[in-house]
């Protein structure tokens, strides 16, 4: 059997949660990668077979999506070159974690595409919703990587085809302590931003890492680094606590962890506040941005040692395992669902 793998390439969480399944698909056949995206920093342990530039969403400094870049750095006629020209009709089984080439290439080809990520969770009418709707945010999050399949990961299972979040082994075999700092990842603040505000907390040693720098350095009781998977996984596991954006694996590594957790969504992200409403239902405190007036949540925060108890187990190898038995047998499985596009 022939498997085409294909991974959203823009963040670290799509890369990260391949290592594991990646290895889980090659027990059904031959697997062969595509990765998209310019935003990320995971170097894979496998070769990747097609690396493409995709779609990829630039992360501003402000607490948001950088539009504007986004748009300059997009080639449509690069991504529609790759639409037409990927040779899905080659594969038993396309399966997809929110990659829009393959995706768009089934759906031009009429070829079955496997959706198996964390947005097809977050689209499943059970999931917990945002309190606020962003129409265009919605629109963007059902049409970016059409699928004629859905199964997704979410912080809980909110119906059948919804697991609970792959923990790679990486951070599942670490040691846990606590040395008292907080874990920080704010890709889409800089660093004058992040020194500013956290510093207005001395007593908390706060270790940063940065996409917006390539050296370490210390100003006040903020150490910033720059991203790096090892070291943040390490900083993760021995630290008091973890504030972050609300995408999903940092925040699900968090909880796994048994860390105290706060999220900051990121503006123009309409998937992270669907994350954050989430984590809200479960008790993770959620502040909007890192202005002054959220100065008495953070405090209240550091102060707080609860820690929210989540169950995690490690599930993706009997996950592969029945999505490509069931598609194996009826490759078509929920085929009209691609008539979704149609009503969004």
């Amino acid at each position: 059997m022939r498997i085409l793998y294909a991974i959203q390439g823009t963040g670290n969480g799509h890369l990260g949660r391949s290592m594991d399944v990646v290895p889980c698909l090659r027990q059904h056949g031959q697997v062969d990668v595509l990765v998209s995206g310019i935003q990320g920093d995971l170097v894979l342990p496998f070769p990747v077979k097609y690396k493409l530039r995709g779609l990829s969403f630039i992360f501003g400094k402000k607490g948001g999506v950088d539009l504007w870049k986004t748009i300059a750095k997009a080639s449509f006629r690069k991504f529609i070159k790759g639409v037409n020209t990927l040779p899905v009709a080659d594969y038993d089984l396309v399966i997809n974690d929110f990659e829009p080439v393959s995706a768009w290439a089934c759906y031009a080809k009429n070829k079955p595409c496997i959706a198996l990520s964390h947005q097809a969770a977050v689209l499943a009418p059970e999931s917990p919703r945002a309190e606020h709707t962003d129409m265009i945010g919605k629109m963007i999050l059902n049409n970016y990587a059409p699928s004629s399949s859905q199964y997704g990961f979410h912080f809980a299972a909110y119906n059948e085809s919804i697991f609970t979040p792959v923990i790679r082994s990486q951070v599942r075999t670490q040691e846990l302590k606590n040395k008292g700092h907080i874990s920080v990842y704010l890709p889409a603040y800089d660093d004058d931003q992040l020194v500013k505000r956290l510093s207005e907390f001395p007593d908390v040693e706060w270790d940063v890492f940065s996409k917006h720098n390539r050296k370490t350095s210390r100003i006040r009781n903020v150490s910033l680094q720059p991203v790096n998977n090892a070291k943040f996984i390490e900083s993760m596991a021995a630290s008091a606590g973890v504030l972050c954006g609300a995408g999903f694996e940092t925040p699900a590594e968090a909880l796994f962890m048994g860390k105290k957790l706060m999220v900051v969504p990121m503006k123009g992200q309409y998937e992270q506040h669907l994350n954050a409403a989430a984590l809200k239902t479960m008790g993770v405190p959620v502040i909007n941005n890192l202005k002054p007036r959220h100065e008495e949540v953070i405090s209240a925060w550091l102060g707080n040692d609860t820690i929210i108890p989540v169950n995690y187990p490690d599930m993706t190898s009997g996950i592969v395992e029945k999505i490509v038995a069931r598609h194996t047998a009826d490759p078509f499985a929920e085929w009209d669902s691609y008539n979704y596009l149609k009503q969004s």
